[in-house]
């Protein structure tokens, strides 16, 4: 069975230059979660077994369809609860278009922007008093 090459290839004067699908996950991943109000990536149960076993995968939670000159993104999110959804989907979208333009030279089509779930912040764990008697 042929296995599919998952990359982007380009031709030139100095030879070729290969991005891999992954590197575009990466980038991607990475510039979603620097927004303000994301809690993190949802990745299924799949990326939750790789945590536990301590490997961390960077392109969790993105998936990309990469053309020869264009790039689909589809990111699946936890948002942070108490943050406006559509505000942080839209700098989520500029963000990742940005990040993913300026360092593959692909064009971004489109990125689109999967709330998985709300992340409640944890209550802090309050000190037993304990009574001398």
């Amino acid at each position: 069975m042929a296995e599919k090459n998952n990359s982007l290839e380009r031709r030139g004067e100095g030879g070729s230059i290969r991005i891999a699908d992954e590197v575009v996950g990466v980038i991607a991943g990475l510039a979603a979660t620097e927004i303000k109000g994301i809690a993190g990536m949802s990745g299924g149960i799949a990326g939750g077994i790789a945590e536990m076993l301590g490997r961390k995968n960077l392109s969790k939670g993105v998936k990309v369809e990469v053309g020869e000159k264009e790039a689909a993104i589809d990111l699946y999110v936890i948002v942070e609860f108490g943050t406006r959804i559509p505000e942080v989907a839209s700098e989520i979208q500029a963000n990742v278009k940005q990040a993913v333009e300026s360092m593959t030279g692909l064009a971004v089509v489109e990125v689109n922007v999967h709330v998985q779930g709300v992340a409640f912040p944890q209550p802090e764990p309050r000190e037993e008093e304990h009574r001398v008697r």
